[in-house]
């Protein structure tokens, strides 16, 4: 899988490489553009000018953190990254000492999805580093603007299976952007610089930076800003004029429009440029689960979310159309279904600004390289253009065709028949008492879908989720991290009851750092969304699905004993009475994190659903309930 434009595996290092001051903080909007291949330096922070000064590798690279803007990093010191950690003492940045490495990594990841800024981690190497790997790789998947920096053994002794070595780079090189081994303590300076470069811009994502303990205690000569060199590495950033034209004209000639909108909207900060577009066309919104929120739910062309657990009218209206406008997804399995049966008479418009994606899974018509930030606005001007010239499409008929779907296939749910509460009703209170200035991080399973499904989601950067991984574990630390890069805001984590017991030792970061999270465990005791299959193709065999942690169990653990145990304020609900009473005391407590054991039916599902394997024709409205299809013409 491409990630960005290509790196050579040999851009390690070969510059020049600075007195301690405090970093100045600097702020970005949620929504804005931190892609600096726009600006005079394509190096991040204020852009200081440090004369040459003589300090320790270590030094350097704390220095080098603090000139490039960073006020937050997570991390955990061990005995490689030790030279590092005792400058770092000295300095201003809010350095958050976590549990476990993982947990460095999806806080950095939480931080970077709701702030725009590049996220840090840090670790010592062996398995500090290879603790690290599943949020690199999550990041990775999603894109995400990530920089780790993990410690490396002397660079005398690499190679020889010392004490805490592993080869990191080697093991991450298929899940970064680069990644780059730092033996000489002169190149701190231009590898760190280039890492926040790489990052950032292009198709943002993670990139590692392992720096040997020799080089952390050598000495070197500081100055700043240094010079990024990254030859080849030259994102597009501006459309090809003539594709954006073509586009415009199949817009102007499309009756079945749809607006295929991805996660690249929300990374590019082009939600304010996409409504324009889409109240311009008139046409049907999609937003997939990576891009809940760049298009507001209250819209009224926005017509859900597509794909395995998608509404009906977004599955169909892909399914249907006649001109996909594609801007910033990359037509992945969840989505598509069976990719040769996926909107079959659809031609295709491609914007991203990873070139690797464009016709990789489905043959673009008109392909558009760049930023969506950049192509939106003048795909807008062409299709205003189009229009003058050949008149406005009628969308009528299309619109009656989906609104017809909307209302005869809404999102809603079975009431349970044990008389335990429905999960769904559990997360759409908490959407509705907590408003859309609230983040939503979510775990993986049912109560991901359900977070996608039943919180309306009215701007970007709101919804945080570990959509291309799957990561179990990422909504505790993320969120943590979500609240440290935004904590004016309400941060939920909604997570399951087996997710929450990967990472859920970050409770004690949150309680001691005080960030106050608010943690709603939907806790059905179960892996919930294995059972459902297991439910729906196994039988009803649930083969070590059962985590005994609900009601009528032994409850192991005891959440709210668990809870306590971590400095946090704990609550549990169990009847529908008690929702909205439980969810308003969560709400009034900011001064340590909340947890919530909210027990649940393990008996509720996800629905609508397409089996894994077949068409999205096929979706699933209730168990063997398909919806009766009637052509729009």
């Amino acid at each position: 899988m491409s990630k960005g434009s290509p790196i050579s595996p040999s851009l390690m290092a070969a510059k020049s490489a600075g007195a301690h001051k405090a970093p100045e903080k600097v702020d970005r909007p949620a929504d804005a553009v931190v892609d600096n291949a726009a600006t005079l330096s394509p190096v991040l922070g204020p852009n200081n000018v440090v004369p040459p000064t003589v300090m320790t590798g270590s030094e350097a690279i704390v220095r080098s953190l603090e000139e490039l803007g960073v006020d937050d990093i997570f991390g955990l010191p061990g005995g490689a990254i030790l030279p590092t950690y005792d400058p770092l003492m000295a300095s201003k940045m809010n350095h958050v000492l976590v549990r476990h490495e993982q947990g460095a990594g999806h806080a950095a990841q939480g931080y970077a999805m709701v702030t725009g800024r590049v996220g840090v981690c840090i670790a010592t190497s062996g398995p500090g580093a290879t603790n690290l790997v599943t949020a690199i790789m999550d990041a990775h998947m999603d894109s995400v603007p990530l920089v780790a920096i993990t410690g490396q053994v002397s660079a005398s002794v690499i190679g020889t299976d010392a004490f805490q070595e592993a080869d990191i780079v080697g093991i991450t090189m298929p899940i970064t952007k680069h990644s780059f081994l730092v033996t000489d303590p002169n190149d701190i300076p231009h590898v760190m610089a280039e890492a926040f470069h790489l990052a950032s811009t292009g198709r943002p994502g993670p990139v590692l930076v392992d720096i040997a303990k020799n080089a952390q205690q050598g000495t070197m000569t500081f100055s700043w800003p240094p010079k990024i060199d990254l030859p080849g590495y030259r994102p597009v950033v501006r459309g090809h004029n003539k594709q954006v034209r073509e586009a415009a004209r199949l817009i102007a000639a499309a009756s079945k429009p749809v607006l295929y909108v991805g996660g690249g909207v929300v990374k590019g900060h082009a939600s304010a440029e996409l409504r324009e577009l889409a109240e311009l066309t008139g046409a049907p919104v999609v937003t997939t689960l990576m891009a809940r929120g760049a298009f507001p739910d209250s819209h009224p062309q926005h017509v859900g979310m597509p794909g395995m657990h998608g509404t009906v009218s977004a599955v169909t209206a892909l399914q249907q159309s006649d001109l996909l406008i594609t801007l910033g997804a990359r037509f992945d399995d969840r989505v598509t279904g069976i990719l040769s049966t996926f909107a079959p008479h659809a031609k295709i418009i491609h914007a991203d600004i990873d070139p690797a994606e464009i016709s990789k899974n489905r043959i673009a018509d008109v392909p558009i390289v760049g930023s969506v930030k950049e192509i939106i606005p003048e795909l807008t001007e062409a299709v205003r253009a189009a229009f003058e010239q050949s008149g406005t499409p009628d969308l009528d008929a299309w619109w009656a065709f989906l609104n017809n779907l909307r209302e005869t296939y809404p999102l809603g749910w079975t009431e349970p028949e044990d008389g335990l509460s429905a999960p769904q009703r559990v997360i759409e209170r908490i959407g509705k008492l907590t408003g859309p200035e609230g983040i939503y991080v979510a775990g993986v399973g049912q109560h991901q879908m359900w977070a996608a499904q039943f919180i309306k989601y009215e701007r970007p950067h709101a919804w945080l989720n570990s959509g291309g991984a799957g990561t179990m574990g990422y909504a505790v630390p993320a969120a943590m991290g979500a609240k440290v890069g935004a904590p004016d805001r309400v941060v939920w984590a909604i997570d399951g009851d087996g997710c929450f017991q990967m990472t859920n030792q970050e409770l004690a970061t949150c309680a001691i750092n005080n960030i106050p999270i608010k943690v709603a465990i939907i806790n059905n005791s179960s892996l919930g969304m294995v059972r459902q299959w297991q439910t729906l193709f196994y039988e009803g065999r649930y083969s070590n699905t059962d985590l005994n942690t609900g009601h009528d169990t032994i409850r192991i653990p005891d959440f709210v004993k668990l809870a306590d145990a971590y400095g946090c304020a704990a609550l549990r609900c169990e009847r529908d009475e008690d929702i909205d009473a439980t969810i308003q005391k969560a709400l009034e407590i900011n001064d340590r994190p909340v947890v919530i054991d909210f027990v649940v039916s393990p008996n509720s599902m996800v629905w609508p659903m397409v089996p894994s394997g077949v068409s999205n024709d096929q979706i699933q409205v209730a168990r063997n309930m398909t919806p009766e299809w009637e052509e729009e013409d």
